[in-house]
């Protein structure tokens, strides 16, 4: 086995959240180094892992550590094609990027190292130097306001359509650059210039956001009536999605005034919510592990009320 760079977020709580078991089928939807599915192994139950990255597969679990472990390579969001309805008893999503994807320098995603513009989980499309260098003015500030809540977008933008005429974005450090020369530098800033505009491109790129929403869709789908979900999301435009969700699917979207006439109850709820509001984690794992700084975890236990109709 493959030592994992990777340490699982919120584990503990997503385990109690989960309660895995000997017996259950829990899906572990973005497997990553593998630290949430071997817990689930570890608590006797057979997983059913995804995840679109291919380079994840080093991190499989041997037949002797999981004889009941099935890795998926494609996203979450295609979970039905592999799933019958109603037939698991937990899904994990953990969202965002794993420590790995980040550390390597080659994949593109951070604007700390040095390396290809790339950013693609799956290694397959169109990467993000396709998109800066190919889009049009108005795509790129649509998609840094709306994925990565920049304010200056059009001010980012204009500096990246000076540069890309005159010679195309290849690398993460030159992006970096330009981008923190157009908002005026602010080295030794908590947060970097380029955050914001890497996380949008990140997103766009792999389109997290709808593949979010029918991850979600075919967790609701493929649980069985008091199966388990268990959301880990690290920025508040996943967050939004998921509580939106949750609290829609558990009858509390648009709860009025009791001045206010009583609104139409539609559809039985398909989940109840596990506790109100999202955990965070603790100071002791933010101490041991930075990035559960921003992690957010959101749970909630499956009805037998039938699946919700998507709106048209």
């Amino acid at each position: 086995m493959t030592d994992a760079p990777h340490i699982p977020v919120l584990l503990g709580e997503v385990l109690t959240a989960l309660r895995p078991g000997p017996g259950q089928v829990i899906v572990d939807g973005t497997f990553g180094a593998g630290g949430y599915s071997r817990a689930f192994l570890a608590a006797g139950a057979s997983v059913i892992a995804f995840d679109r990255d291919p380079t994840t597969a080093r991190f499989a679990p041997t037949p002797t550590e999981g004889a009941m472990f099935r890795l998926i390579h494609a996203p979450f969001s295609r979970m039905n094609d592999f799933i019958e309805a109603g037939q698991v008893d937990g899904v994990a999503l953990d969202l965002g990027l794993s420590s790995m994807q980040l550390d390597e320098a080659d994949r593109g995603f951070s604007f700390m190292r040095d390396g290809p513009l790339d950013m693609r989980m799956s290694l397959e499309g169109l990467s993000a130097a396709d998109l800066v260098n190919e889009a049009d003015p108005g795509e790129l500030v649509r998609i840094f306001r709306l994925y990565g809540e920049e304010n200056q977008a059009r001010r980012v933008v204009s500096a990246l359509i000076r540069r890309r005429e005159a010679a195309p974005f290849r690398r993460t450090l030159d992006l970096a650059d330009v981008v923190e020369k157009a908002l005026g530098g602010r080295r030794g800033a908590k947060t970097h210039p380029a955050t914001r505009v890497f996380q949008a491109l990140r997103i766009a790129v792999n389109a997290e956001l709808s593949e979010l929403e029918a991850g979600l869709a075919g967790a609701e789908r493929n649980l069985a009536p008091g199966g388990r979900l268990a959301v880990v999301t690290f920025h508040s435009l996943e967050d939004r999605i998921v509580k939106l969700f949750l609290n829609d699917r558990a009858g509390r979207k648009g709860e009025g005034s009791r001045h206010a006439p009583p609104r139409d109850q539609g559809p039985p709820p398909s989940f109840s919510l596990l506790h109100n509001g999202a955990m965070a984690a603790s100071e002791a794992e933010t101490a041991a592990n930075p990035r559960a700084r921003s992690a957010k975890l959101r749970a909630a236990i499956r009805t037998d009320a039938p699946v919700w109709r998507m709106a048209a």
